[in-house]
């Protein structure tokens, strides 16, 4: 009984093209001209304002058609790179690059530290805007450094681990789909007056797509606290749960506890005031707390991109095997 040729899936070449991505990012951040992730956000816009209604259902179907969209668009590029390896794997390396948010992540909160710094409080509120929605216009400096260490909290997860998970699961679709999700979510996914109905499918797509991606996050922040993973731990299983996201608690609940500060408390939005409960049980955060949350953030994706990289290689290994192994006929 003959055994069926080996053939190569493209998914031999996704840990490749995930790993090559992920470096980009690091050495590159993003693009400064012509940002994929910014003509979406372009053609998302267009269509809000085509289809905008105060409807869940209008909102279901303008989630849907963008997304679906931005999959079927991956989906084509990964047919079509599927027969030539190093074609997929550069495909995937560039798909990788314009979703990931890490080093733009961390020049931003750096950027923040240094207004700090200098020290110029209101230069600091100020480019604080490009990492939070609350307002910044009467932080104290301490407050300006919780809400820096919290956003590179939830968004180590949102813009690193959670792209590099739907990787790994399902190549070049899974990328861009889950970044066009997470986008619309930061455009209509907030509780105004505009979006509360409308915003409510992107919202609640995005919650759920960033469920493993948060958990897996959580664990690689304990896995790499440089304090043991015991206290991340903790405060994750003790208080993420009192944070309104599902999966930003699980996070920053994981980074106070790794950094052994206390996050959390009152902030201030165009929408309201929340009052969150605290997570972690040490000091507030401090300016030169924010050097220590990018550094943690650097080793959990880094950490990430090493798991969805061995992820997609056992998922070759596992289909090659089963290939192998079946029978054909003579």
């Amino acid at each position: 009984m003959r055994r069926s040729r080996v053939t190569a899936s493209p998914a031999s070449t996704r840990a490749a093209g995930l790993l090559l991505g992920h470096a980009a990012d690091r050495f590159l951040g993003d693009p400064r001209r012509f940002h994929p992730v910014a003509g979406f956000g372009t053609v998302a816009g267009a269509l809000e304002r085509r289809l905008h209604a105060d409807s869940r259902a209008r909102g279901a179907a303008y989630t849907a058609l963008l997304v679906g969209g931005a999959a079927a668009l991956g989906v084509a590029a990964e047919r079509a790179a599927a027969r030539r390896p190093v074609t997929h794997v550069a495909v995937t390396a560039l798909a990788t690059w314009a979703v990931l948010g890490g080093r733009s992540l961390e020049r931003e909160a750096s950027a923040v530290h240094a207004r700090l710094a200098a020290p110029d409080l209101p230069a600091a509120r100020r480019r604080l805007r490009s990492l939070v929605g609350r307002d910044t216009t009467t932080l104290d400096e301490g407050q300006v450094a919780r809400a820096v260490v919290e956003s590179v909290a939830e968004n180590t997860s949102d813009a690193v681990v959670a792209p590099l998970v739907w990787g790994a699961l399902a190549g070049v679709p899974g990328l861009i789909a889950y970044r066009a999700a997470n986008t619309l979510d930061a455009m209509v996914g907030h509780r105004t007056p505009r979006h509360v109905r409308f915003g409510w499918a992107s919202a609640r797509l995005d919650d759920l797509l960033n469920l493993p991606g948060a958990r897996l996050a959580g664990l690689l922040t304990a896995a790499t606290s440089p304090n043991g993973p015991t206290a991340p731990l903790v405060a994750w299983r003790r208080d993420a749960a009192g944070h309104p996201s599902p999966n930003a608690g699980v996070v920053e609940a994981s980074f106070a506890g790794a950094l052994g500060l206390t996050l959390g408390g009152t902030n201030h939005y165009a929408s309201g005031t929340e009052h969150r409960p605290t997570m972690g049980d040490g000091a507030p955060p401090t300016p030169p707390d924010i050097p220590r949350a990018t550094t943690l953030a650097r080793r959990v994706g880094l950490s990430a991109a090493l798991a969805a990289a061995a992820f997609a290689a056992a998922r070759t290994s596992a289909r090659r095997e089963s290939t192998s192994d079946s029978p054909t006929r003579a």
